[in-house]
């Protein structure tokens, strides 16, 4: 939402609101900072809601008995999704480029953003992250650029269906894996999003991405591993480091090859930058350009953001991860390089956790070896009718019964003295959930207890 408002008040509109997470005194500075911006904040109690001439647009974690919700109901006002509105600026743009799949949508549209910036693109970034290099102490909180050229890039949601609703010109499909809805499901939703594009962006390391490549609608392929697609790598050329990756991109079109240093690790982020140079190239940049340009792009906070090291050693690492997809990624990346590591894992409610919980624990429990350890507390829970029956005591469980290491302590204070009395030199401890603007906090934090 707050990407949103950001480009709606850069259009020139008059933008109010209200946040549970404010009334609940959660991260007061991001609301300090719309205020100082000219945005007017309420309560959630209704009081923002006082003319029919208003639009209210909630994302759709926002339930229909939310005061807000109710008044614009008796006045009659029109109501939008988030994704409508989205949708709807997107659309208007006269080049999109949306980016779907399950996984690295916030990095990819960091990285597309950047390389037609650095081109003269002068695009507008729609983002859910915030992305640091548009951070500036006047911009904390910089998780949309406001452009003024033809290019509006956005990544889409198909978590409800709302990926349906876009018209790009470019469509990226980065993965394809379990998350909000079924495989059946996600199959039909992110074909149709292939289908309605002028040319289609796929990661043929993907299995189930690879499978959707329309036949009438054109494409181009990326890949780490897969020869057929037009922008991979060169074999052996990969080098990975505890905080960066490189290789040497190749674009089989024309055999010309660029070398690739990313300052951000992991195969997942090289994939990532291989789909960001590839839907640039779709766009009209430059392979060598696109390449170049991703050597200063800085990544967004909480994917894989090192908060810091203490002074024993001991490094604590923020990150986004949450579904089983995500968190593979982020525990490759760490055991890629010696050490233990301590995952903290807070998941990001009660309805994931029954839908992907068996399989964040496989994947905890395969990722981890017997000297690394699992550390869960309860799921996030800021209100509602959701059931709170069965939680991360039952992953807990899953995990050392599939030969890992997991501790459930249900206050999540409670687990950072447990990780500050276990950490030893040489430690990576990794804080990891969704939802949550005060995991971040959590983590330095964290940092400062340990020795």
């Amino acid at each position: 939402m707050l990407p949103l408002a950001l480009i709606l008040k850069g259009a020139g509109a008059e933008v109010a609101g209200s946040d549970r997470s404010r009334d609940q005194g959660r991260t007061p500075e991001k609301f300090a900072w719309l205020e100082s911006l000219g945005f007017t904040l309420f309560p959630q109690d209704g009081s923002g809601i006082m003319s029919a001439q208003q639009t209210l647009v909630a994302s759709a974690a926002v339930e229909d008995t939310v005061p807000e919700m109710v008044r614009a109901r008796e006045l009659g006002c029109p109501r939008m999704s988030r994704a409508e509105l989205l949708a709807a600026l997107f659309n208007a743009a006269p080049t999109g480029i949306a980016i779907g799949g399950t996984s690295g949508k916030s990095t990819v549209t960091g990285m597309i953003g950047w390389i037609l910036d650095a081109a003269g693109m002068d695009p507008t970034i729609m983002n859910g992250a915030v992305m640091k290099n548009y951070v500036r102490p006047d911009a904390p909180f910089a998780s949309a650029r406001v452009g003024k050229g033809d290019v509006f890039v956005s990544e889409v949601d198909e978590s409800d269906g709302s990926i349906a609703l876009y018209r790009p010109r470019v469509a990226v499909l980065l993965n394809v894996s379990l998350d909000h809805k079924s495989m059946e499901e996600l199959r039909g939703l992110f074909g149709d999003f292939l289908r309605t594009t002028s040319i289609g962006v796929i990661n043929l390391d993907d299995a189930e991405a690879a499978a959707l490549a329309p036949e009438y609608t054109p494409w181009l392929g990326y890949a780490i591993r897969n020869p057929l697609a037009e922008i991979g790598v060169v074999e052996g050329s990969v080098s990975e480091e505890p905080f960066a990756i490189s290789a040497t991109v190749i674009d089989r079109r024309d055999a010309s090859t660029h070398a690739l240093r990313l300052g951000v690790p992991g195969l997942h982020n090289l994939s990532n930058a291989l789909a960001a140079i590839t839907a640039a190239v779709a766009a009209g940049v430059p392979t060598g350009d696109a390449v170049a340009a991703l050597a200063s792009y800085a990544g967004l906070a909480r994917r894989f953001d090192v908060i810091g090291t203490s002074a024993a050693g001991v490094t604590v690492i923020d990150d986004f991860g949450h579904n089983p997809e995500k968190c593979a990624a982020t525990l490759a990346t760490l055991k890629a390089q010696p050490g233990r590591v301590i995952a903290f894992f807070q998941p990001h409610g009660y309805g994931p956790l029954r839908q992907m919980g068996a399989e964040l624990a496989e994947v905890f429990a395969q990722a981890l070896g017997p000297e690394d350890l699992t550390v869960l507390c309860d799921p996030v829970y800021f209100g509602g009718t959701v059931d709170r029956s069965e939680g991360s005591e039952r992953i807990a469980g899953l995990i050392e019964a599939a030969g890992g290491r997991a501790e459930y302590i249900p206050a999540r204070e409670d687990c950072a003295t447990r990780i500050a009395a276990l950490a030893r030199p040489g430690d990576r401890v990794v804080i990891m959930g969704a939802r949550d603007d005060t995991l971040t906090l959590f983590a330095r934090d964290l940092l400062a207890r340990l020795p």
